[in-house]
């Protein structure tokens, strides 16, 4: 339901929209850490200098995703980002087998082929590369991939890439506030309550799917990751009312054939492993 909410925030410029969002996430989590005196694991991570730079990056990632997102939404191109959410598994797939040296396995190879003529078909359609599809894929994979090499628990981790990125997002804010371009409190009450609660709204789905992701079968949680951009497209469609010809219809309809196969894999793969490899685990995407 992001884009339903990034779209009561119009009138807020995309940078300002992601600024707030990474600021009043980290207030959100460094309370968070208070609470649960997790202090011990974020000096942990501090002290590594490996970890602090393998998180540094996953931050930029996420910036990246982030603001992406909020363009796509704040431009009128919903179906476009959900088209991202749709790839993502199969991108994040790739990059297991590009970094980690993993092996495809004959239909991931079939679902990956497919989803790059559907790619390639949708290029055509737009008249353009579906960068935004394209960039919230890979800006996410490569978050996922991160954090799955870094190891870390998800709040202290989550806590120290936001305060990688707090000092860029509060000057700007800053510098935002003092140009008189902001549109914190000069919007009225109702916006700058808006851009506060993009610090739950956005942390709590996290922690959410942080914490399913050691109870739900591997399979289970596989199948619910496409849901998320499901919902994009329906609000995109008929929520935003925006425009599919035919030849966009087909593109999806090509990814979502890719998709099918890909499940059937990871389906069959579940049933004959009780103990997911890191590649298959890459499989799952975080959400947005």
């Amino acid at each position: 339901m992001f884009p339903v909410y990034f779209a009561l925030l119009d009138s807020v410029s995309p940078l300002e929209i992601l600024a707030h969002r990474i600021v009043w996430s980290f207030v959100l989590l460094a309370g968070i850490v208070i609470v649960t005196r997790s202090w011990g694991e974020v000096s942990a991570i501090i002290r590594s200098r490996r970890t602090i730079l393998m998180l540094a990056g996953a931050a930029v990632f996420v910036a990246i995703n982030w603001g992406t997102y909020v363009y796509a939404v704040s431009t009128d191109q919903v179906v476009e980002s959900s088209l991202g959410y749709f790839i993502n598994p199969m991108v994040s797939v790739g990059l297991g087998v590009l970094v980690l040296k993993e092996r495809l396995r004959p239909l991931q190879w079939l679902a990956i082929g497919i989803a790059l003529v559907a790619v390639l078909e949708l290029t055509w359609s737009y008249g353009q590369i579906p960068w935004i599809g394209l960039a919230l894929a890979f800006s996410f994979g490569s978050y996922g991939l991160l954090k799955k090499l870094v190891g870390a628990k998800a709040i202290p981790a989550m806590a120290v890439e936001t305060a990688v990125l707090l000092p860029i997002a509060s000057g700007f804010l800053i510098i935002s506030e003092v140009a008189s371009t902001a549109s914190f409190v000069r919007d009225g009450a109702g916006i700058s309550m808006l851009l506060i609660l993009l610090g739950p709204i956005t942390v709590i789905p996290l922690l959410a799917f942080n914490s399913a992701a050691t109870r739900v079968p591997l399979s289970v949680l596989g199948i619910l990751q496409y849901l998320t951009p499901s919902v994009i497209f329906l609000i995109g469609v008929f929520g935003f009312g925006e425009a599919m010809t035919g030849s966009r219809w087909a593109g999806f309809a090509i990814i979502w054939f890719a998709l099918v196969i890909f499940g059937i894999d990871a389906w069959r793969r579940s049933r004959t492993e009780r103990t997911p490899s890191i590649g298959t685990a890459l499989e799952v995407a975080e959400p947005d």
